[in-house]
């Protein structure tokens, strides 16, 4: 106790010599969302960033949403406690791979989920999120054919719910939300009859059909705290209790192991960590650093998805 005490110490006070404000997703451990500024999911926390008056943000999540961190707030220095907290989805879509695609397939909107690197986003035409990636996709002349990448999952729900036949889909899937099995959300159902299913996009469809309730991390939360149901099957990376038993402490929340471990954990957001948290900044390092003209290239396309409204 008295080591953690230290740790949390250090980092309450190189914040304020640094005049600093952390910023965490909800997949993080929950001892470092207690020294959060703002939690939330990746576009909240960078709109959350641009409100702030200090110096240097400290992103506790993954690099590409440090990254957006970095472009809607280009004079701020930005760190990440860990530089390895990478993203699958980034990963299956580089950005030579985009440009190829788009130079044989001319005629094309991309839409560009959030989950990317900032050059694939300078690449992009509007971006999306899992909350608005239906009403994006809809902002889109019916007639106009549409790229939507990165993620399998995500695209086929939008696909879904749009009705757009002249949708291309990339082939990309996160690594924790593509490997829940329906077989084990239907045993969890089994185990827990009154509880409401709540599921992010990004799962595959077969367990999107079982559920009650889909959304982004964020709308999972909120939904939760607003139902009458004391218990739910969240179907989303299991960082999110501490959100949700936040949110709504008189509730039970259930989480189901995926296919590739006996957790629903993203190995990416457990890199953070206090330790590396103080590090970054004491030292300011990791930093975020990127070309002016990207970020002015990538800012384009995250302007275009705010003003849909």
């Amino acid at each position: 106790m008295l080591a953690l005490q230290s740790i949390t110490e250090e980092i309450a006070e190189f914040k304020r010599a640094r005049r600093a404000v952390i910023l965490e997703h909800h997949y993080q451990e929950p001892e470092i969302q207690e020294l959060a500024d703002a939690v939330g999911d990746s576009l909240e926390l960078a709109r959350k960033a641009q409100e702030f008056s200090g110096d240097v943000i400290a992103f506790c999540g993954v690099w590409f949403m440090a990254e957006t961190a970095k472009v809607l707030n280009p004079e701020r220095v930005v760190v990440v406690p860990d530089r390895h907290a990478g993203c699958s989805l980034v990963d299956a879509c580089p950005v030579d791979q985009l440009k190829a695609w788009k130079a044989k397939n001319p005629g094309y909107t991309v839409v560009s989920y959030i989950n990317t690197s900032v050059e694939v986003k300078a690449e992009s035409d509007i971006l999306c999120t899992s909350r608005n990636a239906v009403k994006i996709v809809n902002s889109i002349p019916a007639g106009q054919p549409v790229l939507f990448l990165p993620d399998i999952n995500l695209g086929n729900y939008v696909r879904e719910q749009t009705g757009r036949e002249n949708m291309k889909i990339w082939q990309g899937a996160c690594i924790v939300h593509a490997t829940f099995a329906a077989r084990k959300l239907s045993t969890a159902r089994a185990e827990h009859p009154s509880a409401l299913v709540a599921a992010h996009p990004e799962c595959p469809k077969d367990v999107l059909a079982m559920a009650d309730f889909i959304g982004s991390t964020s709308a999972i939360v909120d939904w939760c705290a607003t139902q009458d149901a004391a218990e739910f099957i969240v179907m989303t990376e299991s960082g999110v209790r501490y959100s949700l038993e936040r949110s709504a402490p008189e509730k039970k929340f259930h989480f189901i192991p995926n296919e590739q471990c006996n957790c629903s954990e993203c190995p990416y957001m457990k890199r953070n960590t206090l330790e590396k948290l103080r590090d970054a900044l004491r030292d300011l390092n990791p930093r975020v650093e990127l070309a002016p003209e990207i970020m002015e290239r990538a800012r384009r396309p995250i302007e275009r998805m705010l003003a849909v409204k």
